[in-house]
């Protein structure tokens, strides 16, 4: 016998428990789980069976050493501990971690702090910059660093020094409490809605009027939409299956013409979801006193007007103060905060039309507009929406607010 033979191991058959073969065999078969993992579980499985070493390998076309490290592990750790590497494994860690902290610092300061002329950082301006002052800063690991790197680290850290994100900071002094008035009014829709829906449910067999004679207040969510384009096409819109090429899709081409712009005076009743709406030329101190007389005929003289707006001038102008003087206990304005339009129930109503309707009309001319963005505004009212308010409503009192 040879002195190879004679010094070579002899494998014991490990045998498994119904609970680790049962998992083998669930990895074994999987078709998600990663390929070494599946790998590894057949071999042990195979192995247990009584194969031997070189029929598992000609099975699987992969060399006996591969097998043998998988058998080895099994040794160690266990059939199922055996699927994954080791620890330790791979290659060895190249930049320390006080590098890595510089290149955070370094990813979170301003290029221009840096004596840069960039407004912001990029894998590349990053990896030059590592390249050039990480030695010097006593970090001679990143002389070489490259982009794929600080890809990763950025990417692992969950930093995007590329990337702006815009955000607005309201200045308003009394911002808590405009915010608060305005809360209170949503509260007091809120309460009126849920006891209108109690009395409909005791009476269903009553109708409800569709105007508001039976109330004696209501609330007007108001705000102006300016310079809504009037776009006409300047080819002829194609619709799917009506062309050679048989385009599944509205095809449409680049070039549009202009026809000027109108402002969208609206307002919505929180109580109803009644829209009301002015598409005027301009939003001046005269349209807007045109949209409350609107307001003052389409509601009952004994109704009080709550109107929900935003610190416009046109709001606040003396034509607007004397059109109010004039007309004493009809409106009541709730102005919201600065930067804070996002208070404003009107504003889910624009997005809504911006989306649905705005997006992609087009018109030959603004009469076209008119007429069209009536008819759309005639065929919400005859379902209207109720718009409802629940951002931090709860943090109201209930009890300082009677319907």
């Amino acid at each position: 016998m040879s002195e190879k033979s004679a010094t070579k191991r002899k494998r014991v058959v490990f045998s498994l428990s119904d609970v680790q073969r049962s998992q083998l065999e669930k990895i074994a078969s999987s078709r998600t789980e990663k390929h070494s993992r599946v790998m590894r579980a057949k071999f042990i499985l195979d192995f247990a069976n009584h194969d031997s070493i070189q029929q598992i390998a000609d099975r699987y076309n992969v060399p006996r050493v591969k097998i043998e490290r998988t058998l080895d592990k099994v040794e160690m750790v266990g059939p199922i501990e055996a699927l994954d590497d080791l620890q330790g494994r791979g290659r060895k860690k190249v930049i320390s971690d006080p590098a890595h902290l510089w290149m955070l610092h370094v990813a979170c300061t301003s290029p221009q702090e840096c004596g840069l002329p960039y407004e912001l950082w990029s894998h590349e301006k990053l990896a030059k910059y590592y390249r050039t002052h990480g030695p010097e800063r006593g970090y001679p690991s990143l002389a070489h660093i490259q982009k794929g790197t600080v890809c990763k680290f950025l990417r692992d850290t969950n930093l995007k020094p590329f990337r702006i994100k815009y955000y607005l900071d309201s200045s308003d002094p009394q911002f808590e409490e405009k915010m608060t008035q305005i809360l209170l009014l949503y509260k007091k829709v809120h309460l009126c809605l849920e006891e209108k829906q109690k009395r409909d449910e005791e009476q269903s067999s009553c109708p409800v009027p569709d105007h508001p004679s039976s109330q004696e207040w209501t609330v007007v969510s108001y705000d102006e939409k300016p310079g809504v384009q009037c776009i006409e096409n300047k080819r002829k819109t194609k619709m799917p299956l009506s062309c050679p090429e048989m385009n599944t899709h509205v095809s449409r081409d680049y070039e549009y013409s202009r026809h000027g712009t109108v402002s969208l005076l609206s307002g919505i009743d929180l109580l109803d979801g009644h829209i009301h709406m002015d598409i005027k030329e301009r939003h001046r101190s005269k349209e807007f006193v045109g949209f409350l007389q609107e307001l003052d005929k389409y509601y009952p003289p004994h109704i009080k007007i709550d109107i929900i707006l935003d610190n416009h001038s046109v709001h606040t102008s003396k034509e607007t103060r004397a059109y109010l003087k004039e007309h004493p206990d009809r409106f009541q304005f709730t102005f919201t905060p600065t930067h804070g339009s996002w208070l404003n129930m009107i504003e889910m109503f624009f997005g809504k039309v911006q989306r649905c309707f705005l997006k992609h009309l087009r018109v030959k001319s603004k009469e076209e507009f008119i007429e069209r963005m009536t008819a759309y505004i005639e065929e919400l009212n005859k379902e209207p929406v109720i718009f409802r308010w629940k951002y931090k409503l709860e943090t109201v009192e209930e009890n300082s607010m009677p319907c």
